[in-house]
């Protein structure tokens, strides 16, 4: 049973000061309309920036420039990370360019690739929030729930040599994310200049499926297709494994209860795998990810924030108390789990030729970032290309980018514009800064407490050079790097992880599996760089000369001894 250990706090306390925010927003409206065009400072008071996450927009400042602006007597420097919402990672060559174009005109000219595959804009300043989400509004994208506590953006694997099954597994993954999406007209009210909308009217629920508090927190849900497990689908609150029979979609096994976030010190919290409980037919998706919406709704947490999540809320009842809830709101009951086989979850690099004719070339994109730097005309390159591209792009779950749909006839011409601003250099990387991915950190993320982004490149470079003299340059080790425990790049899922503990210190864990099935465990605790490679140096050696045919980093440091396997959350602090 999911619940032979009382590890969660129990609920019943009052409800957090969050919960009092969403309850008196009038369905997340609060004064936002009032504070946004207060021209005395560049930043909101707490309980609006508490709604703003609703609408997709965390208000941040650059820490580089806290001290300074403290000795000068100003506030911080307020800017504002926006969050596009993009089922399935897809987006139109036009969506593309308008997204760069406000990159430039009013971010801090990068763009970034989430691992929800999301867009996320940096550096827009409060004066130009509207103008922002008002654009994004008019390419048919919108920022509504890519933040807050209401279903994320649905991830669904791009799967480029899998076109014609990926077709229509992201079309239910978007499909999910509409029929989950918050219906309060706030947002159109605030951003879009709607048309004021009288919530009284008799018989009308403005929010049929969240109520008028919406979650006791985010709620994530992916799309599987074996053999890649690119979206973690066991790190997702709701978990579809495409089951495909004679080459067909047959439907989905489902998994429940994952997460990756946690508090260093409080061992009530922990990252936690998602569970099988069935299989569902396409055409019940919908209905089942509602039902399993409304348990969270019902029962999660509302007292403690941090142990609010979906894991925990099946944790403290137990997987058969959840399946016995869920089969009676939906008034049907889920069939057996069906065979399914996972193989990896990274990317493929380069051309590939889809069922469907046309070809997809997918491009390593370091931590997601897109820009333009000395060696490389990223930002570019893609605005060129965008320009004269008829398919889609895709945002992979790991950070990379598909130019995706690619006609034989404009084959030649990507290739060569990739060639030509180098887009394409990331392919002949070493397979472990090709399996790595991070999160923002600092200088903009409020909660970091160490370097992620800006310094795992610099921590692969020197880890490369061990890899090579090990003669492992092209093996496959999943790493990952965050600047807190809140699990923003999957860390609990990284063969080898580092989560910031301090600045220019983190824990190290280790043995993850390969395909995303197991979690790592705390190896070393509060090293800095130093401790690091000189820890690593001879578990990769070892692991060179020693490891068996086809075995993973993650299976070998267990084999070996040097942590124990840990399959469920419950185990993680052990």
């Amino acid at each position: 049973m999911a619940n032979n250990k009382p590890v969660v706090k129990p609920i019943g306390g009052p409800p957090s000061d969050v919960e009092h925010i969403k309850l008196e927003s009038n369905y997340l409206r609060g004064a936002l309309v009032e504070t946004l065009s207060n021209p005395i400072t560049g930043g909101l008071p707490e309980d609006d920036n508490r709604l703003l996450k609703f609408h997709g927009s965390y208000m941040q400042d650059d820490r580089d420039l806290r001290s300074e602006r403290e000795r000068s007597k100003l506030e911080p420097a307020y800017q504002f990370m926006l969050r596009v919402v993009a089922p399935g990672g897809v987006a139109t060559p036009a969506q593309w360019l308008v997204m760069d174009e406000l990159a430039h005109k009013y971010g801090n000219g990068t763009l970034r690739l989430t691992t929800r595959q999301a867009f996320q804009m940096h550096g827009v300043l409060k004066w130009n929030l509207k103008k922002t989400i008002k654009s994004i509004n008019d390419t048919l994208m919108t920022t509504l729930a890519a933040c807050g506590d209401v279903n994320r953006n649905v991830m669904s694997g791009p799967n480029p040599y899998q076109s014609e099954v990926h077709g229509e597994v992201y079309e239910w993954a978007r499909r999910i994310s509409d029929h989950l999406s918050p219906r309060t007209p706030a947002y159109h009210e605030i951003w879009l200049d709607g048309e004021k909308v009288v919530d009284s009217k008799a018989g009308v629920e403005v929010e049929p499926i969240y109520g008028p508090v919406y979650l006791p927190r985010k709620f994530k849900i992916g799309l599987a297709v074996p053999p890649s497990n690119d979206v973690d689908v066991f790190s997702q609150d709701l978990g579809f494994i495409a089951v495909l029979e004679d080459g067909k979609l047959a439907g989905f096994n489902v998994t429940v209860g994952g997460g990756m976030g946690m508090t260093h010190g409080d061992t009530a919290t922990y990252p936690q795998l998602g569970r099988m409980i069935g299989f569902c037919r396409p055409e019940q998706l919908i209905d089942l990810a509602e039902k399993t919406v409304t348990i969270q709704r019902d029962f999660g947490n509302r007292s403690v924030r941090k142990n609010a999540r979906f894991k925990y809320t099946i944790d403290r009842h137990g997987l058969d108390w959840f399946t016995g809830e869920l089969h009676n709101r939906l008034g049907w009951e889920l069939e057996p789990a069906r065979p399914y086989h996972f193989d990896h979850n990274g990317d493929r690099y380069g051309w590939v030729k889809g069922v469907n004719g046309k070809w997809n070339l997918t491009l390593y994109i370091q931590s997601g970032r897109i820009h333009d730097t000395e060696g490389s005309q990223l930002m570019t390159g893609l605005r060129e290309i965008a320009r004269i591209h008829t398919g889609d792009f895709r945002l992979t779950p790991n950070q990379n980018l598909i130019i995706a749909n690619v006609s034989s006839a404009k084959k030649r011409k990507v290739t060569e514009l990739a060639k030509r601003y180098g887009l394409t250099d990331g392919a002949n990387h070493s397979a472990l800064r090709r399996s790595s991915l991070s999160c923002v950190a600092l200088p903009t993320c409020g909660l970091a407490m160490a370097e992620a982004e800006r310094y795992l490149p610099l921590l692969l470079d020197k880890l490369e050079l061990i890899i090579d003299e090990a003669g492992l340059r092209d093996e496959e080790i999943v790493i990952r790097m965050t600047g807190c425990p809140n699990g923003c790049a999957r860390p609990a899922l990284g063969e080898i992880s580092f989560i910031g503990k301090a600045p220019g210190r983190y824990n190290m864990y280790l043995g993850a599996g390969f395909t995303g099935d197991r979690l790592n465990k705390l190896y070393k605790e509060n090293i800095d760089e130093k401790e690091i490679l000189e820890t690593l140096e001879p578990i990769i050696h070892r692991y060179a000369k020693e490891r068996r045919s086809g075995e993973h980093f993650g299976d070998f440091v267990i084999r070996s001894g040097y942590v124990k396997a840990v399959t469920s959350g419950l185990d993680f602090h052990d």
